[in-house]
């Protein structure tokens, strides 16, 4: 009993210790260390401190979250020394404008919601999704979506699967209204595509920052037309990625955004104030909850290797998911 009773006593110390540890200054700077370790991470001596806070408060942030149980988890990444708002202006980049008069204007008309659609569909298991990429501190989420539904359209129609430059679009689709890192539309990318061509990823790489124009000498992948689908009809959002990749617009201006790690992402302070492009791959089901695949262009290190579970809503659906999606057509 009296053994019982230290091994007890030494587990409670032990306990305390470690309590005592997570609560420390030593604890973040443990923490702090890895991650710049972890990510490469340097800092002028004037920074350092600054970035340390922004990191202390985003790892109590994190925490706080996940005591919540919520359906969704977050955790650190390369993110966490920037704090929300220098996050927000320098990984997102679409430009929500009033584009009713753009609206399928290339696009044949097409009667949504009649087909009986799969019950889950995952465009990334049958070849017509490439690799996630990472847009780095430029405002061209819209290009990355864009990419991302012309090369499944492109997948899908020939079984071939083809990168393609988001780097031209960033340079080259500012007549159609795009202002590179500063901004723009799926559709401005999709007309200007139909236009002038667009070259593979190889020919063209990306740089993250606003360049010339180059001359594109090949467009192996062919856009004649695109199609908005229905505003706010989550059905109709269904019967489109049931076709193919879309390209959707999502409010991700909350701080949950920044760390989502897992799970599936529901979060009732997400409103519709769209301000990041992204690619809808897909739509499955667990238990009762519907929702969403979403591919984006934060790197794979970022979320669930790159990608996010939106929950399925109506209306204008979770973050807007529903308001604003596209998609091209292959010629």
């Amino acid at each position: 009993m009296k053994a019982l009773a230290l091994l007890l006593f030494g587990l409670v110390v032990v306990s305390a210790a470690v309590e005592h540890l997570h609560s420390s200054e030593e604890y973040y700077r443990h923490n702090f260390a890895s991650f710049m370790s972890k990510y490469n991470k340097k800092y002028a001596q004037d920074d350092l401190v600054y970035r340390f806070k922004v990191f202390k408060q985003n790892m109590d942030f994190i925490t706080e979250q996940n005591k919540k149980n919520l359906s969704y988890t977050l955790g650190m990444n390369k993110f966490g020394d920037m704090p929300f708002n220098e996050f927000h202006a320098k990984y997102t980049g679409y430009n929500q404008v009033k584009r009713d008069y753009i609206r399928s204007k290339n696009g044949p008309t097409h009667a949504f919601g009649t087909e009986a659609n799969p019950k889950s569909v995952d465009w990334r298991k049958t070849g017509a999704v490439t690799p996630v990429k990472d847009q780095g501190q430029c405002g061209s989420c819209w290009a990355f979506s864009a990419t991302g539904s012309m090369e499944g359209a492109y997948a899908v129609k020939t079984k071939t699967l083809v990168s393609l430059s988001e780097q031209q679009l960033v340079d080259c689709s500012t007549s159609q209204g795009n202002e590179g890192c500063n901004g723009g539309l799926m559709d401005y990318a999709f007309e200007y595509v139909i236009a002038s061509g667009i070259g593979t990823e190889a020919a063209y790489p990306y740089k993250a920052v606003d360049q010339k124009c180059k001359k594109v000498t090949a467009s192996p992948v062919k856009i004649k037309s695109y199609v908005d689908v229905t505003h706010n009809s989550d059905a109709d959002m269904e019967t489109a990625v049931a076709k193919g990749p879309v390209s959707v617009a999502i409010e991700a201006d909350q701080p949950a955004f920044q760390f989502y790690k897992s799970g599936i992402f529901s979060d009732p302070s997400c409103g519709t104030a769209l301000d990041h492009g992204v690619l809808a791959v897909g739509y499955d089901v667990k238990g009762s909850q519907k929702y969403w695949i979403v591919k984006n262009s934060w790197g794979s290190d970022w979320g669930d290797t790159g990608y996010i579970s939106i929950v399925r809503q109506t209306g204008a659906g979770e973050c807007g998911i529903n308001m604003e999606s596209s998609y091209p057509v292959a010629a």
